[in-house]
């Protein structure tokens, strides 16, 4: 799934050049980059879909050069994930209709690719087998208010089973509540990356969504051929706007987890992107920048290669300058950056995204 805006990357990640098509992190590879190249440890170039927005698609022939262009799944607007996931699903389903499903967003960052592997290749076994959905969790390892959790139990019939029951989604605690979830040990970080059998998703997309799973099965017939997009472009603005958690995964009575530990991060906004860069003597990350910080510390700085700073006296904050934009923002207050940016579209007009 490549086809969001990460708006709270903001000023970085814009509507024109979306947070997955960039070296964030500095590696010499863009998120979508790394994704695929990580996925490419599961199946073939020619088993991969991208799904993204219409207006990114030569964005991703740009990046992946060897994934077939036919692999490139053009969504004419953004519906969220649900409808995403499904277009994909009629997509595979008119090649092979037992395939098995890897659902991953194009923009997370996992550092321990084998056990990525290993886990997801797991999922797949069992997708193949049984008729259930399949998620991966990640063991929390502290409270965070940004992430879902899952509760999970073992199988009745199989407790010392890797595989887990979902008991229940939590979408973003508070603070207190999150505190809870993470000592009780019977919670998890919802990764947003799911595995199952195409006959599995339709079944349960059936039962949850009627609505959107009759109208991408009026198409049927047209998946895979010439005349789907004349198909899509017409059908899928009026689709649902609903995320697969919320319209599919809740709903469902069939939904097993694998509680995972792979340096998982969805890298969803500068806080998180701190989490992971390289700190100095005073946990400040300075990416791509010439800086000299004094008193200065638990700050991200993110600046063109060629501009110079100086920043003293900062403390917990973010501080990026992107094309001709600056944002200097308290780290705590890093969720409001969304509004910031409509306020600015209020106030100078659509360009500023």
């Amino acid at each position: 799934m490549a086809g969001g805006i990460g708006s709270r990357f903001w000023p970085v990640s814009t509507s024109e050049f979306p947070k997955q098509f960039h070296d964030i992190l500095g590696t010499g590879e863009t998120l979508i980059q790394q994704t695929y190249r990580r996925l490419l440890l599961l199946s073939k170039p020619e088993q991969i879909l991208v799904v993204t927005h219409k207006n990114y698609v030569n964005l991703v022939q740009e990046q992946l050069p060897d994934l077939p262009i036919e692999n490139i799944i053009a969504e004419p607007a953004r519906r969220n994930t649900a409808p995403c996931i499904t277009y994909a699903a009629y997509r595979i389903q008119a090649q092979d209709p037992t395939a098995v499903m890897v659902v991953a967003p194009a923009d997370h960052l996992i550092s321990n690719e084998a056990e990525f592997s290993r886990v997801a290749l797991l999922a797949c076994e069992n997708a193949e087998s049984n008729r259930k959905l399949f998620t991966l969790g990640i063991k929390p390892h502290r409270p965070d208010t940004g992430y879902g959790y899952i509760q999970f139990v073992d199988q009745e019939d199989n407790p010392g089973s890797e595989i887990k029951v979902v008991k229940t989604f939590t979408e973003k605690p508070d603070i207190d509540l999150a505190k809870e979830f993470v000592e009780s040990g019977e919670f998890l970080w919802n990764s947003g990356i799911f595995i199952w059998s195409v006959p599995t998703f339709m079944e349960e997309l059936n039962a949850a969504l009627p609505d959107m799973y009759s109208s991408f099965e009026a198409g049927i017939e047209t998946f895979g051929t010439t005349a789907e997009q004349a198909f899509i472009n017409e059908m899928y603005p009026a689709c649902e706007n609903e995320s697969i958690d919320y319209g599919l995964m809740e709903k469902s009575e069939h939904v097993n987890v694998i509680p995972a530990d792979f340096g998982w991060s969805d890298l969803g906004t500068w806080g998180s992107l701190h989490e992971h860069a390289r700190h100095d003597e005073n946990n400040n990350s300075a990416l791509a920048a010439k800086a000299l910080l004094y008193d200065t510390k638990d700050s991200v700085v993110f600046l063109p290669k060629n501009k110079l700073a100086v920043i003293e006296g900062l403390e917990n904050f973010i501080v990026v300058d992107q094309g001709n934009t600056l944002l200097i923002c308290r780290k705590d207050n890093e969720q409001l950056i969304k509004s910031f940016v409509s306020d600015l579209k209020l106030k100078f007009g659509d360009k500023v995204s």
